[in-house]
């Protein structure tokens, strides 16, 4: 079981506050992402349900118990840092073991455990090697494997993939997936990135100075969202916006556009610009365009589509996937 409750969670560091009354309901076995922009307060919040950081008022639940005053080690939960925090001289098998032999566990119970999250996490032929003769990746799919051992009501995961590079990245987003898929244990997830967001969650939870702007599946927050900031924020490359006079045929002071739903052409179209920068990428071509009375938009093309700098061009937004927004910034349904 893994049912977490935040009712009014509150968290101020003097006269500050930082987590300003948040109400969040995370189901057992769901894969929560927190996502937002660099101070946004995503990994406070993960820290005042881990216990690591105290709630200002409000209360935590965890399957029914409020655990807001208990201590991170009574609360069922396990957390997997941006920084492996593995013992450089012990071997894999002492690290991923570890906290089995502070709780006193039966040597032969410790074994099992440590072998059968090895297997899980591919770490079999590693487990007498030291993390300095591991990779980032390997070193850390041996803090994961230091939390599964652990069987806790959730995982918390602070930003654990900032430290890999971008191929990497990509590998450790399939493999922690795969291993949520495996285990059906509750996971909430830090990050700042969207993309990962997007690829991960069952659910994510857009956060913007502490508060919570949209809670959504990934394709409800890319098709529906509730305000600008969502729209801009979910989505890579980011929404266009279009404001003013522009903006005036579809009834809002502010349009999105998707660079995916924005047709392209050579001969005639919505709004006449010229091409910047071509970012080419293979399958893609992504286009900066400096449309009339508009400003600069990001246009998605085919990879093969023949433009170069320079070339007049015209735009044509795709009528049903239109976003309006009214003066507030809030979305026009």
């Amino acid at each position: 079981m893994g049912k977490i409750i935040l009712k009014k969670v509150n968290k101020s560091f003097g006269a500050t506050q930082v987590i300003p009354g948040i109400d969040l309901t995370i189901e057992d076995g769901e894969f929560v992402v927190f996502v937002g922009p660099s101070g946004c307060g995503k990994s406070t919040l993960l820290r005042l349900i881990a216990g690591l950081e105290d709630t200002t008022s409000g209360s935590i639940e965890i399957d029914g118990r409020d655990v807001t005053g208990e201590a991170p080690a009574r609360r069922g939960l396990a957390m997997v840092f941006q920084s492996y925090a593995l013992y450089p001289h012990m071997s894999v098998r002492n690290n991923i073991a570890f906290p089995l032999k502070m709780a006193k566990m039966d040597q032969a119970a410790i074994d099992k455990k440590v072998t059968d999250a090895a297997r899980v996490l591919n770490l079999t032929n590693y487990l007498d090697r030291r993390p300095g003769q591991l990779s980032g990746g390997q070193r850390q799919r041996v803090a994961i494997g230091r939390a599964i051992v652990r069987e806790p009501s959730a995982f918390l995961f602070d930003e654990p993939l900032s430290n890999l590079d971008a191929a990497l990245r990509g590998t450790m987003r399939l493999e922690i997936s795969e291993l949520h898929h495996q285990l059906k244990t509750t996971m909430i997830y830090v990050t700042h990135d969207q993309v990962e967001a997007m690829t991960m969650a069952d659910k994510i939870v857009v956060l913007n100075a502490g508060n919570i702007e949209q809670v959504g599946s990934p394709l409800d927050l890319y098709n529906k969202p509730d305000n600008l900031f969502v729209a801009g924020f979910i989505g890579s490359p980011r929404m266009n916006f279009v404001k003013g006079e522009a903006a005036k045929p579809w009834n809002a002071p502010t349009v999105g556009i998707r660079p995916e739903h924005l047709k392209l052409s050579k001969e005639s179209g919505t709004w006449k610009g010229l091409v910047g920068v071509a970012e080419h990428l293979g399958s893609d071509t992504f286009l900066h365009v400096n449309a009339e009375g508009i400003g600069m938009m990001t246009v998605r093309a085919g990879g093969d589509f023949p433009v170069t700098h320079g070339d007049t061009v015209y735009l044509t937004p795709e009528e049903g996937r239109i976003h309006r927004f009214d003066d507030k910034g809030l979305a026009i349904r």
